[in-house]
């Protein structure tokens, strides 16, 4: 039974090719960041389904060490595909998150959204075991709505029935990512797509924007600062979501200099104090665990960076 299940659980890696998605394509290095980081998170996704115990160390610890983030999402994607279809032997996310993935939280609880959104379901209140960073699940099924289902979620805007609106501010934040792989992390072309949306969806589109350039990268310096300025009012949550991502790098070791670059030119500010703010954010919440107290921790993030640039 678990040879069968991982035969119908692994992914091809072409899945991710830009071409065969009918992403943009545009001269420069931009598609081969993205594209590696997408071969990352699906060599972890099969990995994480393999029937033996070492498939999924020994492939991550195999890849650059700025891609093993993506590989560990993928592993959240497989751990919580395994405990949703065998819920009789449950606990290959908690295994995941105290064991290999320990220094990668926010990766698995985004790759636990990729899971439901596989299998047509809606994120639970018991997706993941942190009862803040649960609710990021919302964030990877946003992103694989709009990374497979590209016509129906980014071109017609539509939003699954179902999904209310806390949930879906945060799914955008998802749907917000996947367009930076769908526009080749081209400024303009993100800008041009998200004036596309109704106004009230922009913000959270843009807050996921300022993560995936922050962590996965694909712009220059120069792109960096002309998205800063096609951001314009909603700055604040494109370096939110630069903060989130300067934060998930940080607690995994592994900044990369792009991350750098787009701390300072998103942020305004270093990685590390990117960083520091969603901590210094949490701390003004109690007890996290609702959705409103997800919303506030952004808002409080927004805060501390309009108080820095004023």
């Amino acid at each position: 039974m678990p040879g069968v299940m991982a035969r119908a659980l692994r992914q091809d890696l072409r899945q991710v090719d830009f071409g065969l998605r009918r992403f943009r394509l545009r001269p420069g290095p931009a598609r081969g960041v993205l594209e590696a980081s997408g071969r990352a998170f699906l060599t972890g996704l099969n990995a994480s389904v393999e029937p033996g115990r070492d498939a999924l160390g020994q492939r991550v610890s195999a890849l650059e060490p700025e891609l093993r983030g993506f590989a560990f999402e993928g592993a959240g994607m497989g751990c919580a595909l395994l405990d949703l279809l065998l819920p009789a032997r449950r606990g290959r996310v908690a295994a995941l998150l105290n064991g290999p993935a320990a220094d990668y939280p926010h990766l698995v609880h985004v790759g636990i959204g990729w899971a439901y959104a596989r299998l047509r379901l809606r994120p639970s209140r018991s997706a993941g075991t942190d009862p803040l960073l649960r609710w990021l699940a919302w964030d990877g099924f946003g992103f694989h709505q709009g990374f497979f289902h590209t016509d129906r979620a980014v071109g017609r805007h539509r939003v699954e029935p179902g999904v209310g609106s806390g949930p879906r501010r945060i799914r955008d934040q998802g749907l917000g990512r996947a367009l930076w792989f769908c526009e080749c992390a081209d400024p303009d072309g993100v800008a041009l797509r998200i004036a596309e949306f109704p106004v009230e969806r922009r913000p959270d589109l843009w807050s996921g924007i300022g993560l995936a350039a922050t962590y996965a990268g694909g712009a220059d310096a120069g792109e960096l600062a002309r998205l800063a300025d096609l951001s314009g009012p909603f700055r604040a949550h494109l370096a939110q979501g630069c903060a989130f991502a300067c934060a998930a790098r940080r607690v995994s070791g592994i900044v990369p200099a792009h991350t750098d670059k787009a701390a300072e030119v998103l942020a305004g500010t270093s990685t590390g104090v990117a960083a520091d703010w969603t901590d210094r954010a949490l701390g003004r919440l109690p007890a996290p665990s609702t959705l409103a107290h997800y919303q506030r921790w952004r808002a409080e993030i927004r805060y501390l960076w309009e108080r820095k640039s004023r």
